[in-house]
């Protein structure tokens, strides 16, 4: 936030001009093809007062809590990442020449972005839109389509509806392939325990066999490998006692 408000007191100071030559998303430039960077401190600029002002409230609001809840340093990656996949998805809607090229500023993608997470995180979140409280899921659902509408229809800012919408996307996107993730994890360690506690139970029953044996028949009568799966068995449960 910091960050954002300074570079906006900076352009209203009287480098707007610069900094949006050598940071802001433009993709009719070749610049853009050689200066990456752009699809990240393209987020730090606005386009006036009511644009910073709602993407901050924006994030004031909804930022502390996906902070708390992922921890700074992948909160802020998000963040970035949501602001990169929306600059990327007007890019590619320029590219195939759907929407016309155009300077792109802003981290609405960002904050979108982060209206996506929550509203799958937290259901029970309600936004207030003008004065109108709306639950977190119908505000989602209402952007989506809207931004939907513009760009189809090619309305007058298309183009940041589709950063609206590319950083919606890469919110959800970040948000379900994280649980996903968490649960492959966790099937992996079940799996894990299942394996060590069926092959302990399979080692069980084979001493027991043997065990059985060496009293009917003494221990002369095993075999090497009788023998060998018995110290295997011996040394296993020293390492389970820690001897």
């Amino acid at each position: 936030m910091i960050i954002n408000i300074t570079t906006y007191f900076v352009q209203i100071l009287g480098a707007d001009g610069l900094l949006v030559r050598w940071f802001a998303v433009y993709p009719a430039s070749l610049s853009m093809a050689l200066q990456p960077w752009r699809i990240v401190t393209y987020q730090f600029l606005h386009g006036g007062i009511i644009h910073i002002l709602l993407n901050m409230l924006g994030l004031f609001f909804l930022g502390p809590t996906l902070e708390r809840h992922w921890g700074s340093r992948r909160f802020l990656k998000f963040y970035l990442g949501c602001g990169a996949a929306g600059g990327l998805f007007y890019l590619l809607l320029v590219a195939v020449n759907f929407l016309p090229a155009g300077i792109m500023i802003g981290a609405s993608g960002s904050i979108l972005g982060m209206l996506a997470a929550c509203a799958i995180l937290f259901p029970h979140f309600v936004v207030f839109i003008i004065v109108f409280p709306v639950p977190i899921r119908v505000a989602a659902i209402a952007g989506i389509v809207y931004f939907l509408f513009m760009i189809i229809t090619r309305g007058a800012n298309a183009g940041g509806e589709a950063a609206h919408l590319g950083g919606m996307a890469a919110g959800a996107v970040y948000v379900f392939s994280k649980d996903w993730r968490a649960k492959l994890k966790l099937k992996i360690h079940s799996d894990r325990w299942e394996k060590k506690v069926t092959t302990r139970r399979s080692l069980q029953t084979e001493v027991d066999r043997i065990l059985q044996k060496v009293h009917d028949s003494g221990i002369h009568s095993l075999t090497s490998g009788e023998k060998k799966i018995l110290k295997r068995a011996t040394k296993a449960e020293q390492m389970r006692n820690g001897l």
